[in-house]
């Protein structure tokens, strides 16, 4: 299938494999696929007023923080005062110490797609047979990250009024 792809949507999914290493994910998805797509063109979802920053930052708050707002808890109410007793950057990840010697080396597990990204991938692949294109580009790989709709990916882009429906029309040619 990879042989089908533009130069940009390998770079899109080289890109989305670099943001899941920086964020310390062990597998990477429909989120990691959105910020390749931001951080390599943007295109369409820049238009649509998508932020690289602002959605970095939602995908590295994952989850849990959609979670805690569901049931009442202020997320960065919780940082802004752990910070303040704390000290700034109190809850930022710590890097492990590296350990010597050849038994404590420290093995990094490459990171490979979830199986949300697995899907959007093939629904890349079916959009663009649907549309008769011959080749998979970045336009097709959000397309297959919105199809995938319960997808961290699509949830945040649904958030932020990109729909499925909003990008195929701003796809379609002027008449």
């Amino acid at each position: 299938m990879f042989e089908r792809f533009t130069k940009a949507a390998r770079t899109v999914v080289q890109e989305a494999r670099n943001e899941a290493d920086a964020l310390g994910h062990t597998q990477f998805g429909t989120e990691h696929l959105v910020l390749g797509i931001l951080r390599t063109d943007g295109g369409l979802l820049t238009g649509a007023g998508v932020r690289y920053d602002e959605y970095r930052a939602a995908v590295a708050a994952g989850d849990d923080a959609a979670a805690l707002r569901s049931i009442g808890i202020d997320l960065d109410a919780v940082r802004a005062s752990v910070e303040q007793t704390f000290g700034p950057g109190a809850l930022e990840r710590a890097e492990p110490a590296e350990r010597g010697g050849f038994l404590f080396r420290r093995s990094k597990l490459p990171a490979r797609f979830n199986n949300g990204g697995k899907k959007a991938l093939e629904l890349s692949l079916r959009v663009a047979i649907a549309r008769g294109d011959k080749f998979i580009g970045t336009e097709h790989l959000l397309l297959g990250v919105l199809k995938e709709e319960r997808s961290a990916g699509a949830r945040l882009l649904r958030e932020r009024g990109v729909t499925y429906d909003s990008v195929l029309a701003a796809l379609r040619p002027a008449a």
